[in-house]
C-alpha cells in the first residue's frame, strides 16, 4: 500500500537546531510529501525495474507487469514465465532478479517481516544478498519501503547533489559527508528528502 512517509515537529526541529542551513532550506521549502510502498515485493519489484531508467518509465513498466499479472505478488510472478515477463519492456536479467526472490518469498527462505527486529546495516546486509539489488537499493528500500529515520546514502548523487548546493561546496567528500551526515543523526531520512528536494531546485530562485 502506498502512503506518506511519516515525519513531523520533532524531526523538523533536531534537523534546525542541529544544521541552522539546512534549517532555512526546510522554512522554506515546507513539508515535503513523499510516497512510500509498504508492501515489501511491491517495493523491491519497482526498486528493480526502475534501475537506471527514468520514473515516469519505471511507472510504466510496473503498470504493464500489473496488467500482465493481475496483481504483483511473489505468487502471481512465479506463474509466469521469465519471457513473459519480459514482453513488458523489461530486460531478460531484471525479469530473472524479479523471480528469484518471488521464488525466495513463496519458499519461506525471504522473510520480510524480520526485517522489522534487524538494524539498518543488518537488514542492508540481507537485502545485498539478493541478486540485483545492491547497497543503493538496499537504502532505498529502508527509506521508502521499511521507513527507517537515519539513512542518508554517498551512493546517491542527488542526496550529493543536493549537498554541494546547500553547503557551497564543488564536489563533496567523504570525509565532509560523514561530518554533515552526523549532524542529521537520527533523522537523517528526512534530511535526505529535503537534500532530494534541494537538488531538484527547490532553492533556486523561480522555485
Amino acid at each position: 500500500m502506498r502512503t506518506y512517509f511519516t515525519y513531523g515537529r520533532t524531526e523538523l526541529d533536531h534537523l534546525k537546531r542541529n544544521d541552522p542551513r539546512l534549517g532555512r532550506a526546510i522554512d522554506r521549502i515546507g513539508m515535503i510529501h513523499r510516497t512510500v510502498e509498504s508492501d515489501f515485493f511491491t517495493a523491491i519489484t519497482r526498486s528493480i525495474i526502475g534501475q537506471q531508467i527514468s520514473t515516469k518509465a519505471q511507472n510504466t513498466i510496473f503498470e504493464r507487469l500489473n496488467g500482465l499479472v493481475g496483481l504483483v505478488t511473489p505468487e502471481t510472478i512465479v506463474s509466469h514465465s521469465l519471457e513473459e515477463l519480459q514482453s513488458i519492456g523489461i530486460s531478460f536479467r531484471k525479469a530473472e532478479y524479479i523471480q528469484g526472490i518471488a521464488d525466495k518469498m513463496t519458499s519461506g527462505e525471504l522473510k520480510p517481516e524480520l526485517f522489522e527486529s534487524m538494524s539498518d546495516s543488518e537488514t542492508i546486509k540481507e537485502l545485498v544478498s539478493l541478486k540485483g539489488v545492491g547497497v543503493w537499493t538496499a537504502e532505498m528500500m529502508l527509506i521508502f519501503c521499511l521507513q527507517r529515520p537515519d539513512v542518508v546514502s554517498y551512493g546517491d548523487l542527488g542526496i550529493l547533489r543536493g549537498m554541494n548546493i546547500l553547503y557551497g561546496l564543488e564536489k563533496i567528500s567523504k570525509e565532509e559527508f560523514d561530518v554533515i551526515r552526523a549532524r542529521y543523526t537520527p533523522y537523517g531520512s528526512v534530511a535526505s528528502l529535503y537534500l532530494w528536494a534541494i537538488a531538484g531546485g527547490a532553492l533556486s530562485p523561480q522555485a
